[in-house]
């Protein structure tokens, strides 16, 4: 009796093994998602060492290098006031991938915790919930974005709040959905049976099992929300300068587009670049945690 109560966790470890292993061959072989990945990795890297990539301050100005081409010295050029492109990129980048990491991974704390809830205990508690998302998402995200930017001012933080505010209700939904498929299944009904806490039953049993799909939604959600984070700075509710952030930079050089395009190119392409391998990535991961496409 205790040798079979032995082997089911290790046969346990063993199938979970298998199947990590299985994902990871899946998102190995899906050759956009891999490039997506190592794009993200060198973007990643290459904010973080910032100041081993480039000997100049974001913030530091120079008057002899007003409007430098990209040269040497500064391999991406100079803005208006002298201060190093390439620096102002890097440093940027910090900025603009916290805020896509940080605003997404809110929104999927706080949708699971929700979402979760109203799904699992249903009647009112959901139907009163689901009207006020309802109202919620009636107002277009990035409208409620800059009405709430327009209130606290710009900065990190107040933009932070103002881009997480506008995806909770998505998330919620999303994690209810999932939560009310699973409500309803055996393992449910065996947690009961046992006399496990609602808590436990939502929290130890529930949210695993929608956890993969809610990670892949979030992972294509960064790059739609560094777009808007640029969006925002771009219209002045944003991180502002002096701060580098690609959305700021990308105001900055606004207004000499035709003289000195490179202000603007750079941080166009960072920000198309980063968008894309978070959906190049996200795809390649739904594909490989989707039980359809096991071999």
């Amino acid at each position: 009796m205790s040798k079979t109560k032995a082997k089911a966790p290790a046969e346990q470890a063993v199938k979970k093994e298998s199947a990590m292993t299985g994902i990871l061959k899946r998102l190995a072989k899906d050759k956009a998602a891999m490039f997506g990945l190592i794009l993200l990795i060198v973007l990643i890297l290459a904010c973080i060492c910032a100041p081993l990539l480039t000997p100049y301050e974001p913030t530091k100005m120079d008057s002899t290098a007003v409007f430098a081409t990209p040269s040497f010295a500064h391999p991406l050029g100079c803005d208006r006031l002298g201060r190093d492109m390439l620096s102002r990129m890097l440093y940027g980048g910090r900025f603009s991938l916290g805020l896509g990491l940080l605003v997404s991974l809110i929104g999927m704390v706080l949708g699971i915790f929700f979402g979760a809830i109203f799904g699992y205990y249903g009647g009112k508690v959901d139907n009163i919930s689901m009207r006020v998302m309802d109202i919620w998402q009636a107002i277009p995200s990035t409208l409620l974005a800059i009405l709430i930017s327009t209130a606290l001012g710009s900065g990190f933080i107040q933009t932070v709040i103002a881009l997480t505010v506008g995806g909770i209700p998505g998330s919620i939904r999303g994690t209810r959905a999932m939560v009310l498929k699973e409500r309803e299944m055996d393992y449910l009904e065996a947690a009961r049976a046992m006399n496990c806490s609602d808590f436990k039953i939502i929290f130890k049993h529930m949210v695993p099992n929608v956890l993969s799909p809610t990670i892949v939604g979030t992972t294509m959600h960064i790059g739609s929300t560094i777009m808007e984070a640029a969006s925002l700075s771009y219209i002045g509710l944003g991180v502002q300068p002096p701060t580098p952030e690609w959305g700021a930079i990308l105001a900055d050089g606004k207004s000499y587009i035709l003289s000195y395009p490179h202000l603007l190119v750079y941080p166009g392409i960072a920000i198309a670049l980063t968008v894309l391998a978070f959906n190049l990535f996200g795809d390649g991961l739904r594909d490989a945690l989707d039980p359809r496409l096991k071999d």
